[in-house]
């Protein structure tokens, strides 16, 4: 069920009423709703995946208890770790083994050797990668003694599977979403009206912005040598759009939803485009799965208390690891060498932290803002791209300026221009905005007249007549 269909439409406003219909002190009701519509939720994508996501959890809960009422260190250690290997595995299998069996078949070829391995003839179950890693988090947790299991089955349940994040994120922590979901909830008039705010501002992003510019990137990447250099830059720029207002549009839409219930979700996006550094960048983007990586991997790598030779290490493998959770592709390990290269000179110089505050920016901070789009676009080919070769064909030809044409976008991209002009000033609006006010809630301070605006341009431009998936729920 996508958050830009029809279904959505009914199932959304249908959950609410009830919900609400429901006498607040009966919170045990409410979960047990909520638990109900998310399994119904991602049913809809297909019901048979259901079951591996009733198992993931099932193993998680039981492992959370078996860790606290173990009596002995190698007991927890035992359930700790065949949490993992079997979560692990579940998403090594779906995701990645298609990958290493093609590619270890490919690497003997070149010694010629010729191999054929069996392949899995299955789709990747959707949110496979995300809710693995609510369970893996909570685990880790609970080894680590950070918190306690939760017993109550049911709002753990809800905790992985709560269906505005279910298969897109953002990365939930049990610290932070499951006291929510214990507590009782009171319908809030002013929260209910941020989250329809931030409904319509993420629909926007994925409709107009996102799905527009895909007519264009797909055209320009699937013959990337039938146009000119200046129209694949513009290409690579419009990817850039399009992914961060397909998935940062899914992520207002999903923190949207989820204040009508009075649960407020983590933030996963900062005004990414407008960092001032890589570094900054992401600090920026995809919060949830940066900080997720930083606590449970990069922290007890050793993070940065050793020396230069362990930091570089540990970075190269965080960057790596990032680009692999995206997808079993080269490309996107290629996407996280590239990231992790512009990173470390930062990190050598000590400049990687040089822009933890959101200070005012003036003409001065715009090269540094242009520089790090640039940087971001380019990588952002490889990311992409079906196969490295096309995305070094794609480069190639960007770089081909003897031949210099806009035709494509004479022809047909009005509205992309017209509406993309309007995203950017717009957000940059609510950037200013949250550096005087100094909230989070600065990407849903919109006006009426905004509102407005952002509605008509849903209806008169969004691209409804081929209903697009959001790019993220392949990963």
């Amino acid at each position: 069920m996508l958050f830009n269909s029809l279904q959505y439409l009914a199932f959304l406003p249908l959950v609410f009423a009830i919900y609400w219909g429901v006498n607040n002190k009966f919170l045990k009701l409410q979960n047990l709703l909520l638990l109900a519509a998310s399994y119904y939720f991602y049913a809809c994508w297909d019901w048979r995946f259901l079951f591996l996501l009733v198992f993931s959890t099932g193993l998680d809960y039981y492992t959370g208890l078996k860790m606290k009422d173990a009596s002995t260190v190698r007991i927890k250690k035992f359930w700790f770790w065949l949490s993992i290997g079997i979560n692990v595995g579940f998403l090594g299998i779906f995701k990645y083994y298609n990958f290493f069996a093609e590619s270890f078949a490919e690497l003997l070829s070149g010694f010629g050797f010729q191999a054929n391995f069996w392949t899995l003839q299955v789709i990747l179950p959707v949110g496979i990668s995300f809710y693995t890693f609510h369970g893996l988090s909570y685990v880790i947790d609970i080894y680590k003694n950070r918190i306690e299991p939760e017993r109550n089955i049911v709002d753990y349940s809800l905790f992985v599977s709560y269906f505005p994040l279910l298969v897109a994120g953002p990365i939930e922590r049990a610290t932070h979403l499951l006291p929510q979901i214990k507590k009782r909830r009171h319908f809030n008039y002013d929260q209910a009206i941020q989250g329809v705010k931030q409904i319509i501002w993420g629909l926007f992003k994925k409709v107009v912005i996102a799905d527009n510019c895909a007519f264009f990137v797909n055209q320009l990447f699937d013959q990337p040598g039938n146009y000119s250099a200046s129209e694949l830059w513009l290409g690579a720029v419009l990817f850039a759009f399009q992914i961060y207002g397909d998935f940062s549009g899914y992520s207002d839409i999903a923190l949207g939803t989820s204040k009508l219930f009075g649960i407020e979700l983590l933030k996963n996006f900062n005004f990414p485009y407008f960092s001032k550094d890589i570094a900054d960048f992401w600090r920026r983007w995809h919060i949830s799965l940066s900080t997720w990586f930083r606590d449970y991997l990069y922290i007890p790598l050793g993070g940065s208390q050793g020396g230069k030779k362990m930091r570089l290490r540990n970075t190269m493998i965080i960057f790596l690891v990032s680009g692999f959770w995206h997808g079993a592709n080269w490309t996107f390990i290629v996407w996280g060498l590239i990231h992790a290269l512009l990173f470390i000179p930062l990190l050598l110089s000590d400049n990687n932290r040089k822009h933890l505050s959101d200070s005012a920016y003036g003409l001065k901070d715009l090269p540094k803002v242009l520089f790090t789009f640039l940087l971001v676009c380019l990588a952002w080919v490889f990311f992409r791209a079906d196969t490295l070769s096309e995305a070094g064909t794609y480069i190639s030809g960007m770089f081909q300026f003897h031949e210099m044409s806009l035709n494509l976008f004479l022809k047909n991209g009005k509205y992309v221009l017209f509406s993309g002009i309007c995203f950017i000033s717009v957000s940059f609006l609510l950037y200013t905005e949250w550096q005087h006010i100094k909230t989070s809630r600065a990407e849903i301070q919109l006006s009426k007249v905004s509102l407005l605006l952002l509605l008509g341009m849903i209806f008169f431009m969004g691209a409804f007549k081929n209903q697009m998936s959001f790019i993220y729920f392949q990963f």
